[in-house]
């Protein structure tokens, strides 16, 4: 209470020479009731029928202190109560503002402390009194309990409840918070909650939004520290107050959680957790992702994770398919990398949001794995891990038929499949559409003996929608070894000679000379060119119905038996049927 205020019998009320009049005349008279101990009071009595256990600041001499009262006399008769009025006293203590018993008995509480106070008439309003209210020479009883204390000479008072480990960032000006708080004044009384609205309260620092004493409380804050800030009046809302919940001259104290910082300035902050060895290629804008994240606000609040999904998030990068700073953040990756991407608002979504989980103006963390990245037009690439010690003059082509044996992953090192499991090696015939193209790519131009590394985009693997076991726009990552190679032959051929076919071929396949040739000639003959190196067979399959294709193929009317009328080399088949296309 001021002293502009309605009157209260803890004030003086009296000219200041005419009081020092009486003060002298009291002490000379020895004026006052009696001690406790039976004798007139030399001084004030104090008894602390109620002290806090924290005290962490005294009422000295120059504190401006807020306290309710009631006073009442020797016979308990009240005479005045602050209570009554429903209005506080607020004062500067110690400077002649206040009756001397109560400047004196004031001295040294503990806000929420409770005293009781007996002043002699010396102390108080001596041997005039105040008219129709306190008579003369009277000993005055008052209750008292201190809601508040403070100095001109305050600051704002800091304590740091909790401080996270990590701190990427500290509040600075012209940054935007969004922080919880509790607010109360300094006596525990709550005036105000942000978690009662069920949203924090956002706002920029150091540009005018807040009281001078927020604004200072928050500098330095870390995301997801706790402060208890402790406000004088004249750094919060002074003589005035606020409203109904904040009296005039009212320290405030508040608990703050810091929930999020940014500034409009920011940009996408990276930080690199785990970096695989050989990092060959990063990822560049429209390359596309198989990346796995776990999402949070800055608090540590997880609003989204993919592998609660069990799937990797799968998407064209740079491109505008994600939010801003998701886009930005994954330029520039490895496979197998993880980063920490921090994106501020402006760069996520904004001042509104989105959904229940992501508030407006949040600063979005993205804990990201990158499984495997690539672009539409990559080829195989090819990696040669070792080659055979001795030259070698002829390697896998088109139309070979190789053997190999495989070990098949995804990029991330999960293992797919490995030819090592099935005891025997892998069989294909190069460009027969056996394998995935890029494996069929990858096995071209090896030595027997080689062993490559092997990385096969989607659309070269199995594409869009994987395969069992495959997923989908999975980089396929292959070790392959060749076993060996066999010379391949033309596509459509099921034998081929090595040098000219012999002039009279049905004579020479004509074993018993009766002019027919059954199976048994035909197998006999075609074995034994194959077995002299005259000619081969089509690599990979079984001879027995290999050669059975080729009779069926030359038995024309198929009556068990090939004619020489029958009996036609395919080249001079295609040479007939391009004569006739003609």
């Amino acid at each position: 209470m001021s002293p502009t205020g309605p009157p209260s019998h803890t004030l003086r009320r009296l000219p200041l020479l005419q009081l020092l009049l009486l003060l002298v005349q009291a002490v000379g008279r020895g004026l006052g009731r009696a001690s406790p101990a039976g004798g007139p009071l030399e001084d004030v009595v104090i008894e602390r029928y109620h002290i806090p256990r924290a005290c962490p600041r005294e009422v000295q001499m120059g504190d401006f202190v807020r306290y309710h009262y009631n006073g009442t006399f020797e016979d308990g008769k009240k005479f005045d109560s602050s209570y009554d009025r429903s209005t506080l006293v607020a004062i500067v203590v110690g400077v002649g503002r206040l009756i001397t018993g109560m400047d004196r008995g004031l001295m040294g509480m503990c806000v929420n402390e409770r005293r009781r106070l007996i002043v002699p008439p010396h102390l108080g309003y001596g041997s005039i009194g105040v008219a129709g209210l306190i008579p003369p020479d009277a000993t005055l009883y008052f209750d008292v309990v201190l809601l508040d204390v403070w100095n001109k000479e305050d600051t704002v008072q800091v304590s740091t409840l909790l401080r996270p480990t990590h701190c990427p960032r500290m509040v600075q000006d012209s940054d935007f918070v969004r922080y919880h708080y509790n607010g109360t004044l300094l006596d525990g009384t709550a005036f105000d909650s942000s978690y009662s609205r069920g949203g924090t309260y956002d706002t920029y620092v150091g540009s005018g939004w807040l009281i001078k004493g927020m604004d200072q409380g928050l500098l330095s804050m870390c995301p997801g520290e706790r402060r208890k800030v402790i406000i004088p009046p004249f750094l919060a809302y002074g003589e005035k107050g606020y409203g109904t919940v904040i009296p005039p001259q009212a320290s405030l104290v508040f608990h703050v959680l810091l929930i999020d910082v940014h500034n409009p300035k920011d940009t996408v902050q990276l930080e690199t957790l785990e970096l695989p060895p050989g990092c060959v290629r990063r990822a560049v804008a429209g390359d596309f992702m198989r990346y796995h994240y776990n999402g949070s606000l800055m608090d540590g609040t997880r609003f989204d994770s993919s592998y609660s999904r069990n799937h990797t998030y799968n998407t064209y990068i740079g491109q505008g398919y994600i939010i801003s700073g998701m886009d930005q953040g994954l330029q520039g990756a490895c496979m197998g990398e993880r980063r920490r991407i921090t994106i501020p608002p402006h760069l996520a979504y904004g001042e509104n949001g989105t959904g229940d989980k992501i508030p407006g103006s949040a600063v979005l963390i993205f804990d990201v794995h990158v499984i495997d990245f690539h672009n539409p037009a990559d080829l195989v690439e090819i990696k040669t891990l070792s080659r055979p010690p001795e030259t070698c003059n002829e390697t896998s082509k088109l139309g070979d038929f190789v053997r190999y044996h495989y070990n098949c992953s995804l990029m991330d090192g999960t293992k797919l499949f490995s030819s090592h499991n099935y005891g025997n090696p892998q069989e294909a015939t190069l460009g027969a559409n056996k394998v995935i193209t890029g494996l069929d790519t990858g096995l071209q131009g090896m030595c027997v003996g080689e062993r490559r590394q092997l990385v096969v985009p989607p659309h070269l693997a199995h594409g869009e929608s994987g395969a069992r076991g495959v997923p989908g726009s999975a980089v396929l990552l292959f070790e392959v070894e060749l076993l060996s190679r066999e010379e391949g032959i033309p596509e459509g051929y099921l034998f081929v000679w090595h040098e000219d076919p012999p002039a009279n071929l049905f004579e020479d396949m004509d074993l018993n000379k009766d002019g027919e040739v059954p199976p048994e000639e035909f197998s006999t003959f075609i074995k034994a060119q194959v077995k002299e190196g005259k000619g081969r067979l089509m690599p990979g399959q079984d001879p027995e119905k290999t050669i059975g294709d080729m009779f069926q193929n030359q038995d024309r009317n198929q009556d068990g038996k090939v004619t020489a009328e029958e009996l036609k080399l395919k080249s001079d088949e295609d040479r007939e049927r391009v004569h006739e296309e003609l």
